[in-house]
C-alpha cells in the first residue's frame, strides 16, 4: 500500500564519555581494539535483556524494494547535548551505527524426538490403516538431514502409491497483529508402494535449506548482517511475554501417504493419510574462540 511501519525502542543507554566510573570487563577483542585507537578509545559494555526477540527477517519478493520486515538491533553512538534525554534530536553527521544480531542456540541436551500414530478409516473398507511416524531427536541443526521413521500396518484393501515427507515453516508475526503464515521449505516424494494387508517400515531423510527457497516471499530467515549469508529462521524458544518476541518461528514435519484402492473407483474411494510432528530447527552453540581476527580501518588483520 506504499506505507511503512517501524517501531524503534531504546533498550539501554550507556554514557561512554566522560566515563561514569563503571567497570568494564575487557575481552581480547576489546583489548586489541583499544590498542589500535590509542588513548582516544573508550570501552563500554551492556547486557541485552533476556526477553528480547531474536533477529528475524521476512524474505522479500523479487520485486520488493526497501528494508525487509523483521526485527533487528543496532548500537548507535552519538554526540549528545544532554546526559540522558531519550527525546533528543540526533544529528546524522554526529552518529555512528553498528548492526548486531541476537540469536538463540540449540539447548545442550537433545531429547528423543516426538512420535505420533493415527488410525485411518477409508470409504468402502471395514478395515483400518495404522500409521506411526517418529523423529530420531527433538532438535536438528541447520543443514543437517532430518530422519523420519515411518511405520505402516495396512489392514485394508487399499494400496499406498507414494509417500511424501515435507517440512513447513510457521511464522507468527506479533509485531502489529497476530498473523500466522505457513511456507513449505522442504518436500520430497518417495515412490514406495505398500500393498493391501501388508506392513511397511522405513526411515526417510529430508534437509530443509534456505538455498532451495530463495524465491519464496515472506519466508522467515535469521537476521542478516550486511551481505552475509544466513539460514532459515531458527525455532523461537519461549523467553517470556509473547508480545516481546516480534516474530515467532516454528516448524512441523508432515508425512502424507497417498492411498488408492485401484479399479474404476480408485480415484474416488482413495484418500490421504497425513501426520504432523513438531521439530526444532536451530544452530549449535559455537565453541569458545581464543583467537579473534579484527579488521582494522586500514584493512590490516589483527589477532
Amino acid at each position: 500500500m506504499g506505507l511503512s511501519f517501524r517501531r524503534d525502542i531504546w533498550m539501554q543507554r550507556v554514557q561512554v564519555y566522560p566515563p561514569t566510573g563503571g567497570s568494564v570487563t575487557k575481552s581480547p577483542m576489546l583489548e586489541s581494539l583499544l590498542k589500535k585507537v590509542g588513548e582516544q578509545g573508550h570501552a563500554f559494555s551492556f547486557q541485552m535483556p533476556p526477553n528480547l526477540p531474536c533477529s528475524v527477517s521476512l524474505h522479500p519478493g523479487p520485486r520488493d524494494s526497501g528494508k525487509a520486515c523483521g526485527v533487528d538491533f543496532e548500537i548507535k553512538a552519538y554526540i549528545a547535548n544532554a546526559p540522558d534525554n531519550p527525546d533528543e534530536v540526533i544529528e546524522k553527521k554526529d552518529t555512528c551505527r553498528l548492526m548486531i544480531r541476537k540469536i538463540q542456540f540449540a539447548p545442550a541436551t537433545n531429547k528423543a524426538g516426538p512420535k505420533v500414530n493415527i488410525t485411518k478409516q477409508f470409504m468402502m473398507s471395514d478395515k483400518t490403516m495404522h500409521l506411526d511416524v517418529s523423529l530420531e531427536k527433538e532438535v536438528y541443526y541447520h543443514g543437517d538431514p532430518i530422519t523420519v521413521k515411518v511405520k505402516v500396518n495396512n489392514e485394508t484393501n487399499k494400496t499406498v502409491k507414494k509417500i511424501k515427507v515435507s517440512v513447513d515453516q510457521f511464522t507468527n508475526v506479533v509485531l502489529y497483529s497476530s498473523d500466522t503464515y505457513s511456507k513449505e521449505v522442504c518436500a520430497q516424494e518417495f515412490g514406495e508402494t505398500i500393498n493391501a494387508t501388508s506392513t511397511f517400515e522405513k526411515s526417510f531423510q529430508v534437509t530443509p535449506l534456505l538455498s532451495n527457497n530463495k524465491e519464496k516471499r515472506g519466508l522467515g530467515v535469521d537476521g542478516r548482517l550486511k551481505d552475509e549469508d544466513t539460514n532459515l529462521a531458527s525455532t523461537t524458544l519461549s523467553q517470556g511475554d509473547k508480545e516481546m518476541h516480534g516474530i515467532i518461528i516454528s516448524y512441523k514435519v508432515k508425512v502424507t501417504l497417498t492411498v488408492s484402492s485401484g479399479g474404476l473407483l480408485g480415484g474416488f474411494t482413495g484418500s490421504d493419510a497425513v501426520v504432523e510432528l513438531p521439530v526444532i530447527l536451530m544452530s549449535p552453540k559455537p565453541a569458545e574462540v581464543s583467537d579473534i581476527t579484527i579488521k582494522t580501518v586500514d584493512g590490516r588483520d589483527s589477532q
